[in-house]
């Protein structure tokens, strides 16, 4: 059963990553584009030589967006598929449309938006090549604070529910992570390297696109899965435990 799973969770990140391919041609290679302008302009104002591509522009923005995208759409599918089918049961009484939605929306929130609120998305126009690896150094390091803060909210939303109730012990688990994360935010160093000419529209806009691709990958495998899974595990014959 989790073989037929995977397989299904991998076609579902094809379908989600064709999907997320069209929302970023659309919406976020223009902002790349006026971003690369900014770039060259600045570069020719410094009388700085404009840097050769090693791979174009149209290549970047079509070819190698869509096998990126979809790599790592069809990835996470399975990787998804396999969580989901650990899941299975051992979350309260949830069907699978509503295991694969919550798994979706748990995973958007940890690796996505929260990490992404503390170090959010660049045109790739801006920032300094020197701190690149101390800016991804930060990046993962909230990322891994964001998981392991989710698992501790988990570990006590299980000793907190028994106790107090669905409602109340939910509701204090997220508050738990909410404050481990806000510490966490606090205390991570923060790098602005946006030059004060850089439009500020621009700028939203590229960041906007960006958690919008990830917000259609996430949603469309969160909603699209479940759905499939309910017909895999034929539900009136199956036992979710088993």
């Amino acid at each position: 059963m989790t073989g037929r799973l995977l397989v299904r969770g991998m076609l579902v990140g094809l379908l989600a990553g064709i999907l997320a391919f069209g929302f970023a041609k659309v919406l976020g290679e223009p902002q790349i584009d006026k971003a690369i302008a900014f770039e060259e302009q600045m570069a020719q104002m410094h009388g700085d030589a404009p840097e050769e591509e090693l791979v174009s522009r149209e290549v970047q923005s079509t070819f190698g967006l869509f096998t990126g995208v979809v790599t790592y759409s069809v990835s996470l599918g399975g990787i998804f598929a396999l969580v989901f089918a650990y899941s299975l049961g051992r979350i309260g009484k949830i069907g699978p449309r509503g295991l694969a939605a919550l798994l979706a929306l748990a995973a958007f929130v940890t690796l996505i938006l929260v990490p992404g609120l503390k170090y959010p998305a660049n045109p790739p126009s801006i920032g300094d090549p020197e701190t690149i690896k101390q800016r991804t150094k930060l990046f993962f390091m909230m990322l891994l604070v964001s998981v392991v803060a989710a698992v501790i909210a988990i570990n006590a939303a299980r000793k907190l529910i028994p106790a107090l109730g669905a409602w109340s012990g939910s509701t204090l688990a997220v508050l738990l992570y909410v404050v481990i994360m806000a510490v966490a935010g606090y205390l991570f160093a923060t790098i602005n390297e946006v030059p004060e000419t850089f439009s500020a529209v621009l700028l939203w806009k590229f960041r906007v696109a960006s958690l919008g691709i990830q917000l259609v990958l996430w949603t469309t495998v969160g909603l699209v899965f479940g759905w499939v899974a309910e017909r895999v595990l034929n539900l009136p014959r199956f036992s979710t435990r088993a």
